[in-house]
């Protein structure tokens, strides 16, 4: 399905599926076409009071009935599953609200600013908040050496604070992430730090990184992550890149997507239709051809140097758009591109024509700059006994445990001896080879054996512990790369799991760079020394396809601490700024009317939870990295 051709025939094409659907999660809109929104804003300000507030549901029965009128051709489900979801509605009691960021950048304090406005205005609290990737999780200065961007773009941001969990000016309290945050790996990130955790675990408190690829589960939903992004030349590969990053373009392929990750996640393909699915997939960039189920046109609005790499087939992973419609995740949230992208994917029943598969939402976000989306809020009704704290997913351990032959450190073409390579060079097993495995869906057994390990208790332990030395404040940004360690969370984790250790693997691979962890030898972080070369200053690890450069000024550094409440402004004021019009397009048309609220001179956008920061006249003529 092309949203761009079909939404010419039926303009309330793009809001089918956002609005009014059997789910009752929040959504934002966007829309380009000023015809329609002013239809629109009605059809969101008559679905925010079914959706937002059950008391009200009787009192707008038939104003929901006028606005499902609009949806004569919304996704159908089946009897059985409508009675399914009716019975299932009447045990949910409890709601969860989860803020969504696109591409991070180290913005961290940004970002939590943010989420606490919105919490202030809307008058609840984020139970969760999920980072697209580009996190830049960086300990101090030596971290930035392991980060793939040209060195004026490289910045310490604020993660260090959270990572050492520094005291906030006068409040005499230690810092930590003001709500839990979970966060895929993009292609600009502190790579050495996160090849400590290959299948996951805490950079800072409060603050869970993802892994290569793995699932977690929070208040009863399910939540995948991959990190990285695509290129050819690694994808069959293993994983064994690790400081110092002695190859030439070990600092690049870090962060490739590997087909073994892929396939792992492929096996979460559930043996029969009445398991859960996965509720929502994370990652950095995006699905190859998603945007053929988007409004292209605005996309080429934003970004017009987009139109050759669209005809080309060359966005995105073609690996994870097969992943897509393998899974039919209910949400798939991405970044990368540094825009707003949304997208709804249909999923085809091939048994029964008439009821097909939920669509799956697929959006991407902005990062945290003057007039970005880069924020979204969802709102899940989940049971009222729920657990909100972060869990291993059991399905996912088994599938570790299943694949753990897989697991390689081989920096060339992964092929096994045992397994026969097909015409495609896809080295992963499949239905082709001959006595061999290729379906890894756990069994009845295998669950119940990771059961027994856990002892049904599957909450992630709370065992952060710093491997490298905290940023200090005489530290300058000449430092020496870091070094590479052991991390005690990926040693635990492996050791009760029974899998191979990854982290200890590329450990063993040299001495080169290893050092004492932190935690053990604070007294003396410098004690192992770097003993093979760093990277020469000359060497570029840019391979023209995995950078791209926005020219957009650095916003000023917000922190929590200097976080001032905005004052109310009014609608009239909005429409008058000078900047009241984005890339042509006035912003009552894309954005919709709406209060404002006033920031140090920044505006946020209440309903559509948009952040936008005044640029710094000190910072005019620099740029920050982007993609």
């Amino acid at each position: 399905m092309n949203r761009t051709s079909s939404s010419q025939s039926d303009p309330f094409e793009w809001f089918r599926g956002w609005l009014c659907h059997p789910n009752r999660i929040r959504h934002q809109v966007w829309c380009s076409d000023r015809d329609v929104y002013a239809l629109a804003e009605i059809i969101l300000l008559l679905s925010e009071r079914v959706i937002m507030n059950d008391s009200t549901r009787n009192k707008c029965k038939s104003e929901q009935n006028d606005i499902s009128a609009l949806f004569e051709e919304q996704p159908s489900t089946s009897a059985s599953s409508t009675v399914t979801e009716s019975t299932k509605r009447q045990k949910l009691s409890r709601k969860v609200h989860i803020a969504v960021a696109g591409c991070s950048h180290g913005e961290m304090d940004k970002i939590y600013a943010t989420v606490a406005e919105i919490e202030r205005r809307e008058g609840y609290k984020f139970d969760l908040l999920i980072s697209c990737g580009d996190y830049e999780a960086i300990r101090n200065y030596g971290d930035l050496k392991h980060m793939h961007a040209p060195e004026k773009y490289r910045h310490l941001q604020s993660f260090h604070r959270y990572y050492s969990g520094e005291l906030v000016k006068f409040n005499f309290i230690i810092l930590e992430a003001p709500v839990l945050t979970i966060f895929v790996g993009g292609n600009h990130e502190a790579s050495g730090y996160l090849q400590e955790l290959p299948y996951g675990g805490w950079v800072a408190p409060k603050i869970f990184y993802l892994g290569h690829a793995s699932v977690v589960q929070f208040a009863g939903l399910r939540i995948a992550g991959l990190s990285g992004i695509y290129n050819k030349n690694d994808y069959n590969t293993g994983h064994w890149e690790r400081p110092p990053f002695i190859d030439y373009g070990a600092v690049v392929s870090a962060y490739h997507v590997r087909s073994v990750d892929v396939f792992r996640l492929k096996q979460l393909k559930p043996r029969n239709p009445n398991e859960p699915p996965i509720d929502i997939m994370v990652t950095h960039d995006w699905p190859a051809g998603i945007t053929d189920y988007g409004d292209v046109k605005q996309l080429l609005r934003l970004k017009p140097y987009f139109e050759e790499d669209l005809k080309k087939n060359a966005i995105g992973n073609p690996a994870t758009m097969t992943l897509l419609h393998v899974l039919k995740p209910r949400y798939w949230l991405a970044a990368h591109m540094h825009c707003l992208f949304a997208a709804l994917v249909p999923h085809p029943n091939k048994n029964d024509r008439e009821n097909d598969f939920e669509p799956t939402r697929f959006l991407s976000l902005d990062k945290p700059l003057p007039r970005r989306h880069f924020l979204q809020a969802l709102e899940f009704d989940v049971d009222q006994n729920v657990s909100l704290n972060l869990s291993y997913d059991p399905t996912w351990l088994a599938i570790l445990r299943a694949t753990n032959a897989l697991t390689s450190v081989d920096k060339n073409v992964q092929k096994q001896e045992e397994i026969v390579v097909d015409v495609q060079n896809i080295y992963m097993p499949s239905q082709h080879t001959c006595n061999e495995r290729w379906d890894f869906r756990p069994t009845e057994e295998e669950l119940t054996k990771v059961d027994e390990i856990y002892g049904g208790d599957f909450t992630v332990p709370m065992n952060f512990k710093m491997t490298a030395r905290p940023h200090r404040v005489d530290e300058t940004n000449d430092s020496s790369q870091e070094l590479y360690y052991r991390n005690p969370q990926s040693t635990e984790f492996c050791a009760k799991l029974g899998i191979k250790d990854l982290n200890e693997m590329l450990c063993s691979l040299s001495m080169d760079g290893l050092g004492i962890p932190y935690y053990i030898n604070k007294n003396n972080d410098s004690e192992v020394v770097l003993k093979s070369r760093t990277l020469e200053k000359k060497e570029d690890f840019d391979d023209k396809s995995d950078f791209i450069i926005d020219r957009n000024p650095l916003p000023k550094s917000l922190l929590l601490e200097d976080f001032k409440t905005p004052a109310v402004t009014n609608n009239d004021e909005f429409d008058k700024h000078p900047s009241s019009t984005v890339n042509g397009c006035e912003k009552r048309s894309h954005y919709g009317v709406d209060e404002g609220l006033q920031l140090s001179g920044s505006k946020i956008l209440r309903r559509h939870l948009i952040i936008d920061i005044n640029e710094d006249k000190s910072t005019q003529g620099t740029s920050h990295h982007s993609c």
